[in-house]
């Protein structure tokens, strides 16, 4: 049976997101809420990303994904809940 209290929420963030290191201080921000998923980059210039935990900490991790790091201007932010998969880490992906 899944946790009812674990969301999962599909991510993509748009702006100057790529080359600004964006993708490894969203791991780093996730490994430090105890979040389970991953990130990538697109080849269209955003950055995806599915977040899975507890929900107080997906709205933490999001308010974040609004900013990213020092360097990003984050534009857009589109959310969608999906499924929940049970993730056990959180990782950058390959390039999609």
């Amino acid at each position: 049976m899944i946790n009812s209290n674990i969301i999962c929420v599909h991510v993509f963030i748009s702006g100057k997101v790529q080359g600004v290191g964006y993708r490894y201080s969203t791991v780093q921000e996730a490994q430090k809420l105890g979040i389970g998923g991953w990130v990538r980059n697109r080849l269209d210039g955003r950055v995806e990303a599915i977040f899975e935990g507890k929900e107080p900490l997906i709205e933490q991790m999001l308010q974040w994904c609004h900013q990213g790091p020092r360097s990003a201007k984050v534009t857009d932010l589109t959310v969608e809940t999906v499924e929940p998969q049970l993730y056990q880490r959180f990782e950058v992906k390959e390039t999609f």
